[in-house]
């Protein structure tokens, strides 16, 4: 299995209400060093919503791209309708994020 087949299959194991960081997905996928690949995956995401890439944020619970239909509003918003907590306009990682 390549590297992108793992990010994919990694974050597949996200559950609802959970978000994962790139970097932290880059980890989990065997590169740590490559959370801009893992952004680059997302934006070219072939299976969405199956392969939830609305689950990945910064590393500071900030919002980056979406390049689904709305942008970063669709994605707040389908993050909040799963359950995923906020301060403000960022990601409480401590309450939302997915521990592996």
């Amino acid at each position: 299995m390549n590297f992108k087949e793992k990010v994919y299959k990694n974050l597949r194991l996200v559950p609802k209400g959970k978000v994962v960081t790139y970097g932290q997905l880059a980890r989990l996928s065997g590169n740590p060093k490559a959370a801009r690949a893992v952004g680059y995956y997302m934006r070219t995401n072939p299976d969405a919503p199956g392969t939830p890439c609305h689950r990945v944020v910064a590393s500071d619970g900030t919002l980056t791209g979406y390049s689904g239909r709305g942008g970063i509003k669709t994605k707040k918003k389908m993050l909040v309708d799963e359950g995923v907590k906020f301060n403000n306009n960022r990601v409480n990682l401590k309450a939302s994020q997915f521990m592996k």
